[in-house]
């Protein structure tokens, strides 16, 4: 069934392809339907990625509040459902619509200030917090992820309406689902009240957040496409240190872990933001051999200061995507490549001020490969392979460029400086031609 409704929307997404910003006629056509072309990357494998397009008309909501997604998600149930996202959606709000700041959530008596106090580094020491402090900030925590977490479940195309669907402060979550379609939409800042102090983390410690904008766990065929994710208004660049670290807010901004696998994302833009998209989780899960194959194409990624992925394990197809470096950013790489990870990338290009190198654009720990072809930085061909292995810190070993697989499921390549023009002008939500 999955592959018969594939094959009917073929037709009608022969332009998707082109990247082209959409006119008032295409915006006002219905894609809730749409499902992914054939040959559209991982997510097109074994039966492709239809999400909720055989939901029958009693499964088909529009939705313009919390409360009303809520109730068409469904507690993640399986049924065939889509959901038209209309304007702009507060995760941050309670039954009645009124915006809860972080304040609202705190409880148990928990403070920033008090929580600073009780376990400042010169007087705790380096144990993991504890007592009655972190025991209020996990309960306010608690009761911010009551709010802003939303379970999609399987069989599910969520959409946004024309070009100015957003969901405010939310984090979608596909846990353990298969066949999901995710488009349109612009999800910005999944800002977390109630980050936890690691006092072990990097060997000076460091604030961990709880909220991925996109969280794919266990998820299979799954399609993100011309989305917009961001922390718009609140860079974590601009929060406050504490214990001489930043105060982060963000997690991901989408996240692909746990055993997901059939991953699609095209035509998205990733933006203003540290750690963008993770690729598994652990050096550990071992588990997630044969699993994370992901196809990246047409996406920008804008003031992103890392991971564009960062990679373990999976077989991740990176190409036509547009990295963009702005000045007096801070930037650290693109590609990450980390244990038994097989990142194919080509015709992608990168465009960085004078204080970003070559070399900077890979980091690797603990990886062995990287294919690469076609790169363009700042206009000019480069070999990225090449000039890690030249210019390598010594603590990252030499990459060889045989990652063990070669994509087959894909669209045309376009050249490095086609896709970075097409990208600009298409990615991102709104954009659907």
């Amino acid at each position: 069934m999955r592959r018969i409704l594939q094959v009917a929307a073929v037709t009608g997404l022969l332009g998707l392809a082109l990247g082209v910003p959409a006119d008032a006629d295409s915006r006002s056509r219905d894609i809730s339907r749409d499902t992914l072309a054939a040959d559209d990357g991982w997510a097109a494998a074994d039966g492709g990625t239809t999400g909720g397009a055989a939901a029958d008309d009693a499964h088909v909501f529009t939705v313009t509040s919390r409360a009303e997604l809520v109730r068409a998600l469904d507690g993640g149930s399986a049924t065939p459902k889509i959901i038209k996202v209309a304007g702009t959606i507060d995760a941050n709000t309670d039954d009645d619509g009124r915006h809860l700041d972080c304040d609202d959530y705190a409880t148990g008596g928990y403070t920033l200030k008090k929580y600073l106090t009780a376990y400042d580094p010169r007087t705790w020491g380096s144990a993991r917090p504890s007592g009655a402090q972190e025991e209020a900030r996990q309960a306010s925590a608690a009761a911010q992820a009551s709010r802003v977490e939303f379970l999609v479940g399987p069989n599910t195309t969520i959409v946004g309406l024309g070009s100015g669907a957003v969901l405010k402060g939310a984090s979608l979550q596909v846990k353990n689902a298969d066949n999901v379609i995710v488009r349109n939409l612009d999800l910005r800042d999944a800002y977390d009240c109630f980050p936890l102090w690691q006092p072990n983390t990097g060997g000076l410690g460091d604030w961990k957040t709880s909220y991925d904008t996109l969280w794919l766990n266990g998820a299979t065929h799954v399609w993100v496409d011309h989305i917009t994710a961001s922390d718009q208004d609140h860079p974590d660049a601009k929060e406050p240190t504490y214990f001489a670290r930043n105060y982060l807010r963000h997690d991901g901004l989408l996240d692909i872990t746990g055993g997901s696998d059939l991953v699609t994302v095209s035509w998205s833009r990733f933006a203003d933001h540290d750690k963008a998209m993770l690729i598994g989780n652990s050096d550990s899960a071992t588990g997630d051999r044969g699993k994370l194959r992901v196809t990246l194409h047409h996406n920008e990624f804008e003031s992103v200061v890392q991971r564009a992925p960062r990679v373990r394990f999976g077989q991740v197809h990176v190409y036509n995507n547009r990295y963009v470096v702005p000045e007096d950013s801070e930037y650290r790489y693109s590609l990450g490549v980390s244990t038994e990870s097989g990142i194919h990338a080509e015709n992608n290009a990168f465009t960085a001020p004078g204080h970003v190198e070559v070399a900077d654009l890979v980091k690797s720990w603990n990886g062995t490969a990287l294919h690469q072809t076609g790169t363009l930085f700042n206009g000019f061909p480069v070999d990225l392979l090449a000039i890690h292995n030249a210019y390598n810190s010594g603590s990252e070993r030499d990459l060889t460029a045989d990652v063990g697989w070669t994509p087959s499921l894909h669209g045309k390549i376009d050249s490095a400086r086609r896709a970075d023009h097409d990208v600009e002008r298409g990615a991102g939500a709104g954009r659907i031609p």
